[in-house]
């Protein structure tokens, strides 16, 4: 992954338990506002906000194909947004699932067309969004 590993405690008191990282290669940039265009992304993003989900719910929640899901998902885990672990079954079929990872993201306009990208995760997002038992 090419993106910048800065980061640095958010100035913003009400973020106190999130960290503020910059996205500085460019293709790191583009892979992240590519995900951010793509309202099957969004979804997605929307949909792993509050709850951790394999790959199957979050096609059933977001109403896309299972094919269409899995490429989300990696362009989502890829720019950084989405955070991947593994469900334990006492099956022994464990399975992936997906949360996100991120509050939000900041775009800022610089000198000669360029953009500042800043990426605010949640501090220990793990933490933050608990598995739902399925």
């Amino acid at each position: 992954m090419s993106q910048s590993s800065k980061s640095f405690p958010s100035d913003d008191t009400d973020r106190s338990s999130q960290w503020v990282r910059a996205v500085d290669a460019e293709p790191a940039k583009q892979r992240l506002l590519d995900a951010l265009d793509d309202r099957g992304c969004r979804a997605i993003l929307d949909a792993t906000s509050d709850e951790v989900l394999s790959a199957n719910e979050v096609s059933e929640t977001c109403d896309l194909p299972l094919s269409t899901t899995y490429r989300k998902l990696d362009l989502l885990t890829d720019s950084g947004l989405l955070e991947e672990r593994t469900r334990i079954r006492q099956s022994g079929k464990h399975a992936s699932e997906f949360y996100r990872a991120v509050e939000d993201v900041l775009v800022s306009l610089g000198t000669h067309g360029g953009i500042s990208l800043h990426v605010i995760h949640r501090e220990h997002a793990e933490e933050v969004v608990p598995t739902v038992p399925r």
